[in-house]
């Protein structure tokens, strides 16, 4: 029987395929109490685990092959982090030795209380960062119960007729070193029941150019191995058991897709201009320092959002240190090779998980909490840290400074008066910077672009995080699955507050870009060059699609169109002005 399943597409394209079907690793593990006297013993036990699956990461580390995505080799050094931080096994260890847990036990106990922390984070980066954890915590009971079968063992048992060119992957999760493993076996697409856009099977999904759903949910229960499937990564949706004709059918769009991606490369170092010869500059998000080659390699003239949090989480020991940031920062400063860069300081809660143990403030992470800007004046050692590395970086390119979350007055005067203090300090101990190094300010709560000048008077560049500002105007979480169908980029309030957001800062001829998701959709693409933005960031995988639309524009044409669009508010009014402007 034909039905479909939806999740969230985070690598375009179709694939078409049988279902190999990958066990969930499961965290079932045994409870009792080990005799009195045993406990030390248990606890080694415990040790011994993670030194076992310490050298089995390290063996996947040195034997990456060369054409391995550069986003694995960080993904398995995030887990050699983890391993390595004594934090995550102080609980289970005190466990063991004051109420006799066996070691399995001690730690699922310490990874609940970790996941409960996760849970309640908002950033959604951030909050897919606590499958690297259950993901580690899985191999070490793997080595705990003396299980040599992992996830690859599972796919060497299928038949080969199973595994070929038309395979695809579905599973619960997918952790990063079994997805470098999964390269081997040529799999066409993979579909997952967790994980959103920043997951790490989104991410190295991406870098492979390989079709994949996640956040399908049960779709590892529904889906039997062996189901023919169509992974529909342009819709969003999963299709088992299709009929011939379907197949066909699909199988024609995809041979179309690959034609078109053949024809996409093409346009990666041709000029960015409308078809009216309007200038348009296109940036890349990126999370990783590596990510840098690839934006580089697909045209883009800059970052215009490098996420820090990488470097933040994870950490239950220790921040990182002025040096370890600076390092990271330069690196891709020099990647870069002299075009701009803009680092985003820390945009996360002050939850332990991804902080530095006991030395920071703890707090809720609600979406109207202490996050970002507001987290990093309430730390400013940490905020000062931070800001010595990035201008110290700024000696070496275009680095540049964009806060995010910034909605008082008194907060840009804090803010400008710690990027005074980290200049001078680094003057003290006579370390070159860039005295005149650009900061920006993020756009993304309604009361910032209600009273933009503030921000156009004091910055040098803004960025609207569409991500959040429709989060704040809609009073929707994003994270919350009962009210997602809400979030809406189209709704009549989101539209005004762009408008005038882009309109003001043009005026000022201050800088403005988006950096949010809206920037990445092609099919939005000409909307926002409507309201007359200029400079687009997105994640590099999206810059040669967005780069097609913005060719074949006619920016006067769409200006002309865009008031219709601006004072509609009724849906079938407004429905009408975006299918004149977008056709």
């Amino acid at each position: 029987m034909t039905f479909s399943l939806h999740g969230t597409p985070v690598s375009k394209g179709i694939a078409i395929g049988k279902a190999v079907l990958i066990s969930r690793a499961a965290l079932e593990v045994s409870h009792y109490l080990v005799e009195p006297g045993k406990e030390e013993a248990e606890a080694q036990k415990l040790l011994d685990a993670f030194d076992q699956v310490r050298r089995e990461l390290e063996q996947l580390r040195l034997g990456l092959p060369k054409d391995a995505p550069q986003e694995m080799a960080a993904f398995l050094d995030v887990h050699g982090m983890i391993l390595a931080d004594p934090a995550l096994t102080e609980k289970p260890m005190k466990l063991i030795r004051a109420q006799r847990m066996n070691a399995a036990w001690a730690l699922t106990t310490e990874l609940n209380d970790l996941l409960e922390q996760f849970s309640e984070i908002e950033d959604l980066y951030l909050k897919e960062r606590a499958n690297d954890i259950r993901q580690v915590a899985e191999r070490v009971i793997k080595a705990l119960n003396a299980q040599k079968k992992d996830v690859l063992e599972d796919v060497a048992l299928l038949s080969p007729s199973d595994i070929g060119v038309e395979s695809i992957v579905v599973a619960h999760d997918i952790a990063p070193h079994d997805m470098l493993r999964f390269k081997d076996h040529a799999f066409t697409g993979f579909v997952t029941d967790l994980g959103g856009k920043t997951s790490h099977t989104a991410i190295v999904a991406r870098s492979m150019e390989i079709p994949a759903l996640v956040g399908v949910r049960h779709a590892s229960e529904m889906i039997r191995h062996g189901d023919w499937l169509v992974l529909d990564g342009e819709r969003g949706v999963v299709i088992v058991a299709p009929d011939d004709q379907l197949l066909a059918e699909y199988r024609k769009l995809q041979t179309q897709g690959l034609r078109e991606a053949r024809k996409l490369q093409q346009l990666k170092h041709s000029r960015t201009a409308t078809a009216d010869n309007v200038e348009i500059e296109l940036f890349a998000n990126i999370e990783l320092p590596e990510d840098a080659v690839q934006a580089l390699a697909l045209g883009a003239v800059g970052v215009g959002l490098f996420r820090s949090e990488f470097l933040f989480m994870d950490r239950n020991q220790a921040m990182p240190d002025e040096d370890q940031q600076y390092r990271e920062y330069r690196r891709v400063v020099d990647l870069m090779h002299g075009l701009p860069v803009n680092i985003r300081t820390i945009d996360v809660g002050a939850d332990k998980a991804l902080g530095a143990g006991g030395d920071v403030s703890q707090t809720g992470t609600s979406p109207l909490g202490l996050r970002a800007i507001r987290w990093s004046l309430t730390e400013p050692e940490i905020f000062l840290t931070q800001l010595r590395a990035i201008l110290r970086a700024s000696a070496h390119g275009q680095a540049r400074i964009m806060i995010p979350m910034l909605a008082h007055a008194k907060e840009i005067d804090e803010t400008f008066r710690l990027i005074e203090k980290a200049k001078q300090q680094l003057h003290q101990r006579g370390l070159a910077f860039n005295p005149k190094i650009q900061v920006g300010a993020m756009i993304e709560i309604p009361a910032a672009a209600l009273v933009l000048p503030l921000f156009i008077n004091r910055f040098d560049f803004l960025s609207i995080g569409t991500n959040d500002l429709i989060q704040y105007t809609l009073a929707i979480d994003r994270a919350d699955h009962a009210v997602a169908h809400l979030y809406d980029p189209l709704h009549p309030a989101i539209l005004y507050l762009l408008d005038s957001i882009i309109s003001q800062a043009n005026r000022a001829n201050v800088p403005i870009a988006v950096c949010g998701e809206m920037a990445g959709d092609p099919g939005l693409t000409k909307l926002l060059l409507a309201l007359g933005l200029t400079d687009f960031s997105m994640h590099f995988s999206q810059l040669l699609l967005v780069k097609r639309e913005i060719l074949k524009a006619n920016v006067g044409l769409l200006k002309a169109r865009i008031s219709r669009v601006l004072k509609a508010y009724e849906p079938e009014a407004q429905a009408k002005a975006l299918e004149r402007l977008l056709s």
